[in-house]
């Protein structure tokens, strides 16, 4: 199964990917850009575009770039093997790595 994610944090599911919630109706700062699974993908993680990150099911929260004032958006967002950590990518070529995902030079 797989998971679709809208601009408002919205999330549509189909085949054997269970719905753990979502942002849908809460009011964002900036729109979600990005959606990871948990290892087990019983989770998943929602970036937005200034870095916020929004977390259901077992997916872990490793930190966030949301309230930093980073000088170009979120584009998305990427989950390590371990399911311990992950990458964010900005529109600039940035990557801001959290958790036990390595920071890319």
């Amino acid at each position: 199964g797989y998971w679709l994610v809208a601009s408002d944090g919205g999330i549509f599911s189909f085949g054997d990917a269970a719905f753990y919630g979502s942002m849908g109706a809460t009011p964002l700062n900036k729109p979600i850009v990005g959606i990871a699974a948990s290892i087990d993908g019983r989770g998943y993680g929602m970036v937005a575009a200034d870095g916020g990150i929004f977390t259901f099911g077992n997916f872990t929260f490793a930190g966030s770039t949301g309230g930093q004032g980073i000088d170009s958006p979120i584009i998305g967002m990427a989950s390590t093997l371990t399911g311990k950590g992950y990458w964010l990518a900005s529109s600039r070529g940035a990557v801001y790595a959290f958790g036990d995902a390595i920071d890319v030079p």
